[in-house]
């Protein structure tokens, strides 16, 4: 059978998975500090005793896109941004660290900062806890205040600090929840003191709208030719049968 079958099926397969994460970023436009997937494929020779006229396509390792999303001020004491590179640190559920740009956080029953899915955020000194019912608000260096009603206005204690990290992209990879963590083997990433935020501002998603749809349209328009291809191989495999059958 003519390789041309299995290299359209190939063509077809990453077409699909290209598809299927261009939809996860449309689906992700609106969410906050959400970086962009981007996957990638690359051409394969198929090697045999002919001449080399056929082609693979294979997948090579997804990345993201680490470009900085808008900034919306929004007003709110929780709400952070972090100023260029840099990342929030969360507690994943088996105790690990993980890393995001989702900065409107809230505080649970228990008065545990967390972000808006729930996830604790990581201070320097572990677990951040702010007494139930204060203002809390957090300065450009993560340090994180709690005034209480009725409490002055100075001498307001610190009760913790947000962990704020920048450890080099290449050593991060993303999980199926979305958040980013250091590539297996390497330790949880260092505390970053040139890693800064601002209080009231939230980061949105860096998908383009434009681009995200303009690449959804080229992928169907890229998954119809390699089923016409699939045709045509069948089409010659039929003509083929019916000259041999005459012969």
């Amino acid at each position: 059978m003519d390789r041309m079958l299995y290299v359209a099926m190939s063509g077809a397969k990453r077409v699909m998975d290209e598809q299927a994460v261009s939809a996860a970023n449309m689906a992700n436009v609106s969410t906050p500090g959400f970086r962009a997937q981007i996957n990638a494929a690359r051409a394969v020779p198929v090697v045999g005793e002919e001449a080399t006229t056929r082609a693979f396509a294979v997948a090579t390792t997804p990345g993201a896109d680490f470009s900085h999303g808008p900034l919306t001020q929004t007003g709110r004491n929780l709400d952070v941004a972090v100023h260029g590179d840099g990342w929030l640190v969360v507690q994943t559920p088996d105790g690990g660290e993980a890393y995001t740009r989702v900065g409107n956080l809230q505080v649970g029953a228990d008065g545990q900062l967390l972000t808006m899915g729930s996830r604790p955020v990581v201070g320097e000194g572990g677990a951040l806890v702010v007494p139930p019912g204060s203002t809390v608000q957090i300065a450009a260096n993560g340090a994180i205040t709690a005034r209480g009603a009725g409490d002055p206005l100075v001498g307001v204690a610190e009760v913790g600090r947000l962990k704020l990290v920048n450890p080099p992209t290449t050593d991060m990879v993303r999980g199926e929840d979305g958040l980013f963590r250091m590539r297996e083997g390497l330790p949880p990433a260092e505390a970053d003191a040139a890693v800064t935020v601002s209080s009231g501002v939230i980061e949105g998603s860096n998908v383009k709208p434009v681009d995200a749809m303009v690449a959804m349209i080229s992928q169907a328009r890229s998954f119809e030719m390699q089923m016409k291809s699939i045709q045509t191989a069948d089409n010659n495999a039929q003509s083929a049968n019916k000259l041999l059958a005459y012969s």
